[in-house]
């Protein structure tokens, strides 16, 4: 089997996460852990493919939760970009709508 991915949480994804309840970082470390150290670029129905996405190249769905994230195959490295918490058909990050243009 190949070698497993290296996961990055940039440092932008780690206050994301802390802004969620233990709970919730739980789900989604785990759901990282799970999900992305071995195929991360393979589509799948909780992986997709993010097409013309500003911030990243993919998506991780764990029920309300989500992750956005890049591959980088030569490096076999998962960047992790964004967490949040969908509500309804918007992303929610540290509890307000979040969108592409924004810099925390």
């Amino acid at each position: 089997m190949a070698d497993p991915y290296a996961i990055n949480l940039t440092d932008q994804a780690a206050t994301h996460l802390g802004g969620l309840s233990r709970y919730a970082q739980r789900i989604v470390l785990d759901g990282i852990e799970l999900h992305l150290r071995h195929q991360p670029a393979q589509e799948t129905r909780r992986i997709k493919l993010l097409r013309s996405n500003p911030v990243a190249s993919w998506e991780l769905r764990l029920g309300d939760y989500r992750v956005l994230y890049d591959v980088a195959e030569e490096e076999r490295s998962v960047n992790v970009l964004v967490v949040g918490e969908k509500r309804g058909n918007q992303l929610h990050v540290l509890g307000k709508e979040y969108t592409a243009h924004e810099s925390d």
